[in-house]
């Protein structure tokens, strides 16, 4: 990575908290449209959510773009800014490159802005709609992640953290991307994730490069813990976290009944697997790229949280 340009080389031209605009929401020029593509929101499609008043469904739509927005939040500056700074500043116990440290630097800088600017939507369409946002833990998937480096790399929290960052920040972009090609979605929203997807693509390069410098850097024992960590830190933060979702339907009006049955359909132990092996594709094929299955438990780490080996999927 020290020697090959680095997609951050024209940061200080590209990045969007360099020259990037403000995105200002005006519901006047957004009639019709919704909030978050429903096809991304599981709970829409139960039937206890479809029989609901419009107004009731429009504003969970909201709340769920709300949690998407505050869970960034919370991700960007705790995961992949609590991931970059020991690197910037040269406190891993591992030796890399001026260059490198720099790089890191320029995505704490992103991260923030894009923490920044989510949380800025979100209250500009609270003010505009109305629609309040709740008051609600939205770091739950940080919790879910670093749960996880906590439980499975208990003597190793600098490299879970490093792995914690480089699985989201390669998961990201794919999500991030899929928003801004549903014209159904107000315009507003969809720009503010084409500006994201733009610096996250870049990141997603960093991170796949900054990855391969890391697992150089581990010896064998490491890297075998490493591997069985990292099915944990990909289901982490691909599953969604239910407890925002379960405040949302209290308040659009189901009973506590109807909301677990909602819960246990949409987001039960299985449910939308096929969608996270897609959407992590690209991290595993990143794990593949340094053998990280052939390690011993590696494998049955992957499959036991239902994730394949990228020669076992469909491109």
């Amino acid at each position: 990575m020290s020697s090959a340009p680095s997609p951050l080389d024209r940061w200080y031209e590209t990045a969007g908290v360099r020259g990037g605009v403000r995105r200002i929401f005006h519901a006047e020029t957004e009639q019709g449209r919704v909030f978050f593509p429903h096809s991304l929101v599981a709970h829409l499609d139960h039937p206890e959510v479809k029989a609901l008043a419009p107004e009731r469904i429009r504003e969970i739509s909201v709340r769920h773009l709300y949690q998407f927005l505050h869970s960034t939040t919370h991700l960007e500056t705790r995961v992949v800014n609590g991931a970059a700074e020991p690197v910037a500043n040269g406190n891993t116990g591992m030796h890399f490159p001026s260059a490198l440290r720099m790089d890191a630097f320029k995505v704490y800088c992103d991260e923030g802005y894009h923490a920044l600017y989510s949380l800025d939507l979100a209250d500009q369409i609270a003010a505009v709609t109305g629609i309040e946002v709740p008051d609600v833990d939205y770091g739950g998937f940080v919790t879910a992640l670093q749960d996880s480096g906590r439980r499975l790399l208990p003597e190793d929290p600098l490299l879970a953290g490093q792995l914690q960052a480089v699985v989201f920040e390669t998961l990201i972009t794919a999500v991030l991307n899929e928003v801004p090609q549903d014209p159904t979605v107000v315009s507003t929203v969809r720009d503010l994730m084409r500006d994201h997807a733009k610096d996250e693509g870049r990141h997603h390069r960093f991170f796949s490069a900054f990855f391969l410098e890391l697992w150089a850097r581990l010896d064998r024992p490491r890297r075998i813990l490493a591997a069985r960590a990292l099915p944990a830190m990909i289901r982490a933060a691909l599953d969604w976290d239910v407890e925002p979702v379960r405040v949302s339907l209290r308040l659009a009006g189901l009973d506590e009944d109807r909301i677990e049955a909602v819960i246990t359909d949409c987001y039960g132990k299985d449910a939308g697997i096929s969608r996270i092996q897609t959407v992590s594709r690209s991290t595993l094929r990143l794990c593949a790229q340094v053998d990280a299955f052939d390690l011993p438990g590696a494998a049955d780490a992957f499959a036991s949280y239902g994730l394949r080996a990228p020669e076992d999927t469909d491109d």
